[in-house]
């Protein structure tokens, strides 16, 4: 037969369908439902097909004849040579418009020939091909199973190459790629990161050369092709691209604007100050003018949003006044950068002072949150960027956090009690997605504030009051249980450290300045008592040094003041913690060559060196504390003896020469030894015997010597 004939020969579109499926059914030959075949694909072309029709035209014919279809190399008599590819390429986009059948094995199978098709020149009578492949892909993309298939079996290289070669369809192309970065962006960039690439390319040249409205929205369409990882700045290319961008927003930004149009440009600069931090402006006088204009422009964002808010004006606004938030925190940093500033001192005072009124107006939001809002991210995002204000900037808006306070705590404790689902906000997402549902930790970012704020009277009082010191030592416990569960020792520092680290300065502070509520509260009973038993577990981790002298100096100087405690009565888990503190204070110096002489100097031992700036103050407390706590613990002085650090702490000091020993350290070491004479006979026979008198005499140990004619 003549097939082109046959299937133009089609009647009644419905009645002639219901026939060529009786033809699929029983056809006796090739030629024959070939032919009802032409009818059949003519129809679905023409939109003839609802869902049950699709479903006969799949019982009739299954997968076995598309896929013979498309495997197939001889094409009929007088047809173009992909006509049999074609037509099983039409069956297979009629059966993915049925979800179910999207996502059958023996369509992910085809991902691979849908690829080649993109992939391949495409003529004029092809372009057809091509739809129904981008049909089938969007199709697929829409199942469970889909993107992952699409990404391991080379979608996004297919894709990348249609549209930086402007195939036919290319906008359908990049239509897929955003709904793949948007589902697995780390696992194309980690599998795809040079076809990525190439698009990003295309498009930053095509947003650098554009001068109508394509170039705004190619600023919506451009964040999703910045990568968190890796980044950008590593690669030439990815510089190339970055830099394209700088000058691309710099030319928008520097000219007048409708809203329209501002809000994309500062959402892309946010999404590229989180993936690159500032590294993608460059230096001089240049780059230094358009970090200002950014912030500047975010800041006047934020005031104008929310110093009069209205709830509809906001809820538009959300997402770009979270997007100037990540562009004020980089303001804040670059304020504070001493080495290689992107920033000139005039400007910095300048952008302190537009950053004053920013947060001015965020408080003020802050302040007239709903009980019932206090699920919204935007909320979080709020709290999160003025937590970074108040962990730099102590003095500013003083009165406006105090009477914020009781907010502050309210809300963090609602968070960490409830564990809040955290809901990302849309592109640019501003928050790290990984771990997304794991509760939103407020106190995480409010902690360095509050350290700050307990060394002052009035905020602490606030604090205090609002029950802060209980949260604290809870989210303490709670973040101590999650370090201990991570694996390994995590490298760098995790923020689940860091907020222990925090947390210590801020029991630190309250230590200090109210030891009547250390001794009343119960809270912190179960706080001593955990910090007796978590000492012993971290000091032998050498990559937990400055959260290990943390928690030794907070639990010395607790220990003074809960010297009646239970736990503290002599019990294992008691002497446990004082040898483990004993050996941090021990082991922090030792006696090394001395260039300048031949003799030996005084030095932090190696171990120490690195972290010595962040340890060294609480390592000269933990001196003080142990002192202290001497005469409290009877059984203490033998715990040293033991360790025998009194004796190796006599030889250092016999060793070295007396000038190599500042008189800080002098005093800490005095104030131990003075402390363990008067309180044990064994310490100070030890002492006598290493000629303690001459020495102490030596290093202007007055007190020491005085002890020890005394006894």
């Amino acid at each position: 037969p003549t097939y082109p004939a046959m299937a133009s020969d089609c009647g009644d579109g419905r009645s002639t369908l219901k026939r060529c499926l009786g033809v699929l059914r029983d056809a006796r030959n090739d030629s024959e439902q070939f032919a009802a075949l032409l009818l059949v694909t003519k129809a679905v072309k023409a939109g003839e097909v609802d869902a049950k029709t699709r479903r006969q035209i799949f019982d009739a014919i299954g997968f076995t004849f598309p896929n013979r279809l498309l495997t197939s190399r001889q094409p009929p008599a007088g047809c173009p040579e992909h006509t049999f590819r074609a037509l099983g390429l039409t069956l297979l986009a009629c059966f993915c418009t049925d979800p179910e059948l999207a996502g059958h094995s023996q369509i992910l199978n085809k991902i691979p020939t849908f690829n080649d098709i993109l992939v391949s020149p495409c003529n004029p009578d092809s372009t057809s091909m091509v739809d129904d492949v981008y049909q089938c892909l969007s199709a697929v993309m829409a199942t469970t199973r889909g993107p992952r298939e699409l990404v391991t079996k080379g979608t996004v290289s297919a894709l990348c190459q249609a549209y930086v070669n402007c195939s036919y369809g290319s906008d359908r192309a990049l239509t897929l790629l955003l709904g793949l970065l948007a589902i697995a962006e780390a696992k194309c960039w980690q599998r795809d990161a040079p076809h990525l690439l190439t698009v990003l390319n295309k498009l930053s040249n095509d947003f650098l050369e554009t001068e109508d409205m394509t170039k705004f929205e190619l600023c919506k369409v451009l964040p999703h092709f910045i990568p968190l990882s890796p980044p950008l700045t590593q690669d030439s290319q990815g510089c190339e691209c970055l830099h394209r961008l700088y000058k691309g927003l710099a030319d928008i930004l520097g000219s007048k604007l409708s809203q329209s149009q501002r809000d994309p440009a500062l959402k892309l600069a946010a999404c590229l100050v989180q993936a690159c931090g500032s590294e993608w402006i460059p230096a001089g006088s240049a780059g230094s003018k358009f970090l200002a204009l950014l912030v500047n422009l975010a800041c006047v964002e934020v005031r104008l949003t929310l110093e009069e808010p209205d709830p509809l004006e906001v809820e538009g606004k959300k997402e770009v006044v979270t997007a100037c938030y990540v562009l004020i925190e980089t303001g804040i940093q670059e304020c504070l950068r001493e080495e290689k500033p992107l920033l000139e001192v005039v400007q910095k005072m300048q952008l302190m002072r537009i950053m004053e009124e920013a947060f001015g107006a965020v408080i003020f939001y802050l302040r007239q949150v709903k009980q019932e809002e206090l699920q919204d991210p935007f909320i979080f995002a709020s709290v999160r960027i003025l937590g970074a204000w108040m962990a730099e900037e102590t003095s500013s808006l003083k009165q406006e956090i105090c009477e914020l306070l009781p907010f502050l705590v309210h809300y963090a404790k609602k968070l960490f009690k409830e564990g809040s689902p955290a809901v990302s906000l849309p592109q640019p997402e501003l928050v790290s997605t990984e771990g997304s549902g794991l509760p939103r930790d407020a106190l995480r970012f409010l902690l360095p504030g509050f350290c700050h704020l307990t060394a002052e009277d009035r905020p602490r009082d606030i604090l205090i009051s609002e029950g802060a010191p209980a949260l604290l030592c809870e989210y303490f416990l709670h973040q101590w249980e999650v370090l201990i569960s991570e694996p390994g020792s995590p490298t760098p520092l995790t923020s689940t450290e860091m907020s222990l680290q925090t947390a210590c300065g801020i029991f630190l502070n309250l230590v200090v300045t109210t030891p009547d509520l250390i001794r009343r509260d119960k809270t912190f009973s179960s706080l001593m008592d955990m910090l007796l038993k978590s000492l012993p577990l971290l000091l032998p981790q050498k990559d937990h040094l400055v959260l290990a002298a943390n928690i030794a100096t907070l639990g010395l100087m607790m220990a003074r003041i809960l010297a009646n405690s239970a736990v503290l009565q002599g019990t294992q888990s008691a002497k446990e913690f004082f040898g483990a503190a004993i050996r941090f204070l021990s082991q922090a110096h030792t006696a090394q060559a001395d260039p300048s002489s031949d003799g030996f100097a005084a030095a932090v031992s190696p171990a120490y060196a690195s972290a010595w700036a962040d340890v060294c103050e609480l390592w000269f407390l933990g001196m003080q504390a142990l002192a202290s706590c001497v005469p409290l613990f009877p059984w203490l002085p033998q715990a040293v003896l033991q360790a025998g650090w009194l004796e190796s702490l006599l030889e250092l000091l016999t060793r070295v020469s007396p000038a190599s020993v500042d008189f800080e350290l002098i005093t800490a070491f005095q104030g131990v030894l003075v402390e363990l004479a008067r309180a044990s006979k064994p310490c100070r026979d030890v002492i006598l015997s290493h000629h303690g008198g001459e020495w102490a005499n030596l290093y202007g140990m007055a007190a020491l010597e005085q002890c020890l004619s005394e006894q």
